[in-house]
């Protein structure tokens, strides 16, 4: 299974790939198995909104291998233009799947991202990397990195921090830093990891990790999650869901009608 063989709804200038979770991971399996690596991305209504905004960020999205809807209100538009997406494809979930997919072919993943301790230990990646490796059977830990905020700006830095990732020789890298710095960052990565595979998963280490809760299953299913995410953190979100995502996906899903 390749991801040529899978059409693509476009929604504002983006191609969403027509594939649910389990076939990501057949198409990331596969692949590993031949020696092919590649990149998934998985927009979300922010991730598209910036995109739209800002055309050099859209090259990310035009880059990647399997293009992904985080979002319920993507798979709504997709429905309303006779081309639905089979089902919503979370990066926090692709994390457990990937990673209990990866285990039973004793593979190997690296994490990058979370949160540092209350005493400044930068341990979120490691902390949800232990809880892969424990629930997913034959799943090996290459490595985990959870760098300071900022941690870019210093090249030599940035040099040993991609020489660390490199010289792990990780089937999979989860990065978990937020768009689009985490697609800047894969970027840098793949030239030495031509035959990884690498996803953008933004808050998903936090997720694994437990420093941050996760919405209910209902929530997810009926397109809430970002109200339980409101909830937890409104002094960081208020601003992004209420006043520039909502009008974003009221005005996609107006375009998605009217086609």
């Amino acid at each position: 299974m390749t991801t040529e063989a899978f059409e693509r709804v476009h929604l504002d200038g983006t191609g969403f790939d027509r594939i649910t979770e389990a076939e990501v991971v057949s198409v990331v399996r596969d692949a590993l198995d031949h020696g092919r690596g590649g990149r998934i991305i998985t927009p979300n209504i922010d991730i598209l909104r910036l995109a739209h905004k800002k055309p050099a960020l859209r090259a990310y999205l035009d880059d990647a291998d399997l293009v992904v809807a985080d979002g319920m209100p993507l798979v709504w538009a997709s429905r309303l233009t006779g081309m639905p997406l089979p089902e919503r494809v979370a990066g926090s979930s692709l994390v457990w799947s990937l990673s209990e997919g990866l285990g039973r072919d004793a593979r190997s993943i690296f994490v990058i991202g979370g949160a540092h301790s209350a005493d400044g230990v930068p341990d979120g990646a490691t902390r949800a990397a232990d809880r892969l490796a424990a629930a997913c059977p034959g799943l090996r830990i290459g490595g985990t990195l959870c760098p300071e905020f900022g941690f870019e700006a210093d090249e030599t830095g940035y040099a040993q921090f991609c020489a660390e990732v490199v010289e792990a020789q990780p089937d999979l890298v989860f990065v978990g830093l937020g768009f689009p710095k985490q697609e800047q960052v894969i970027s840098r990565l793949r030239p030495g990891l031509p035959q990884a595979w690498f996803v953008g998963c933004g808050a998903a280490v936090n997720f694994v990790a437990g420093d941050i809760r996760r919405a209910p299953h209902w929530m997810q299913r009926t397109g809430l999650e970002w109200a339980h995410r409101l909830g937890t953190e409104p002094r960081r979100l208020a601003r992004r869901y209420l006043r520039q995502d909502a009008p974003y996906a009221l005005r996609l899903l107006t375009v998605s009608a009217r086609r």
